[in-house]
């Protein structure tokens, strides 16, 4: 576990999940999102992306494993995320969630961070998270 104290600016912390099958039909009935892009062969054949994809809070959960888990960690209170969906994630891809903090406010005892999840080579999801890490007393 990190403390808020023992972070400084430019800290990054990554995590890689290849997205499965199992995923995709485990997080619909989890999340009740049932569009048939995620689902349907056909209905997403039909679709601008061609076949299924994932959907994009599956690979968005990935920044709050790095969040809760290793950067800062365990304890973390997660305040806030900004997610900018940039490109389909498709069964089978990697995406690789990657964290960096930006900004500490000593005051409130909170840490902004880069979120950015990439599939590829390339970027899928972008945003920002604001989160509370456990502190010193």
């Amino acid at each position: 576990m990190i403390l808020f104290e023992d972070l400084a600016v430019g800290q990054t912390a990554s995590l890689g999940k290849t997205i499965t099958e199992a995923d995709i039909l485990m997080y619909a009935a989890v999340s009740t999102d049932t569009n048939p892009l995620h689902l349907n062969a056909e209905a997403a054949k039909a679709s601008i992306f061609g076949e299924r994809i994932a959907h994009g809070m599956l690979s968005a959960g990935l920044i709050s494993a790095v969040l809760g888990t290793i950067l800062p960690g365990p304890g973390t209170i997660y305040l806030g995320q900004t997610l900018r969906f940039r490109r389909p994630v498709k069964i089978g891809d990697t995406v690789t969630a990657t964290v960096e903090v930006t900004a500490l406010d000593p005051v409130k005892k909170q840490a902004t961070l880069k979120t950015v999840c990439t599939a590829n080579g390339k970027v899928v999801i972008d945003g920002e998270a604001q989160v509370q890490p456990p502190s010193r007393p």
